[in-house]
């Protein structure tokens, strides 16, 4: 019934018919020249397709690199503040928001607090559908109301459209409490971009399958999502020279890859590496700082605390006087 209800709301909503509708959609929706008959091309002629339009995400993305600096200066101040990063998404959007929080705590060894995201019909929804919820923007201020969001926080409002009623709501929301607010779309002019104070666009174009946005608008929203939290931990100085020194050695891989940076950065042989990790708790910032500092464990940690975690500045203790 209620599906019913609202395909007879979206059917009253349509323009009369001689108005033309198309130029009224975002780009996202709209059919793309390129894949026209795609149902009667060949395996390697669809392959060949999707390859060419996948060709033009990055340089949408690049076109809109200045904002994503603005958004990735305001991530790393936000937590550098004991503030936190929160996505907001639904569907496909969601689900790569989803991912870049769910990859920080093993990439930089952050808080599972500190970058989190809010997915239209809770965590069951990674799985499966949960389409109704997107078009609430009371559930969305509601479900962005219980994080409690602050002025010290940044909330990041993700929709391939822009206007995902879920996520419109969840923003705004956020900004009348204080929060900064960001929006990844890939449209322009659009609901999402009004709420938000800063707006990062990637227009990838119609996609292969008209409307599917879990192609290009996503992997371009993959993209954007990789930069602010790369960008910002890096800011932050959870990245030495261009290696994961933050890595969380939880399991036999990280612990591998841990010893394989302590080893690059200081220079040393694997025994060696392997005998500093263990005198500085199994912790590769503390390591690193142990080495190139020539300091002793506790004076190491003493100096990343000074540092909030930034290990570079740690390493020369003299700038944290300037």
């Amino acid at each position: 019934m209620a599906t019913i209800t609202m395909l007879e709301q979206s059917v009253a909503s349509k323009p009369p018919a001689h108005q033309p509708e198309a130029a009224h959609d975002p780009t996202t929706e709209t059919s793309n020249i390129a894949s026209e008959g795609l149902d009667t091309k060949s395996a390697l002629e669809i392959a060949r397709i999707i390859n060419h339009e996948d060709a033009r995400i990055a340089a949408a993305v690049k076109k809109a690199l200045p904002e994503v600096a603005i958004v990735i200066d305001i991530v790393a101040r936000s937590l550098r503040d004991g503030g936190r990063l929160i996505y907001v998404g639904a569907g496909s959007s969601g689900r790569i928001a989803a991912l870049d929080a769910s990859e920080c705590p093993p990439t930089y060894s952050t808080l599972p607090q500190q970058v989190q995201y809010i997915m239209a019909g809770g965590p069951k929804a990674l799985a499966s559908a949960s389409d109704v919820n997107e078009d609430s923007p009371e559930i969305g201020q509601r479900d962005v109301a219980r994080r409690r969001p602050t002025r010290k926080d940044i909330v990041i409002g993700v929709s391939a459209s822009g206007s995902t009623p879920y996520v419109v709501g969840a923003v705004e929301y956020a900004r009348a409490r204080g929060a900064m607010t960001a929006a990844i779309t890939c449209n322009t002019g659009t609901p999402l971009s009004e709420v938000a104070d800063t707006t990062i666009v990637a227009e990838v174009g119609p996609e292969v399958v008209s409307g599917s946005t879990r192609m290009k608008s996503a992997t371009a929203q993959k993209m954007i999502c990789n930069m602010i939290t790369t960008g910002a931990m890096t800011r932050l100085g959870y990245v030495y020279d261009n290696l994961m020194v933050n890595v969380h050695m939880k399991n036999s891989k990280l612990v591998e890859r841990g010893i394989r940076v302590l080893m690059k950065v200081c220079n040393i042989d694997r025994d060696a590496a392997i005998r500093t990790i263990k005198s500085a708790g199994k912790s590769i910032p503390i390591a690193v700082v142990m080495l190139k500092a020539d300091v002793d464990k506790m004076e190491a940690v003493r100096r990343l605390a000074k540092s909030d975690g930034n290990v570079r500045l740690a390493i020369d203790d003299s700038r944290l006087e300037l």
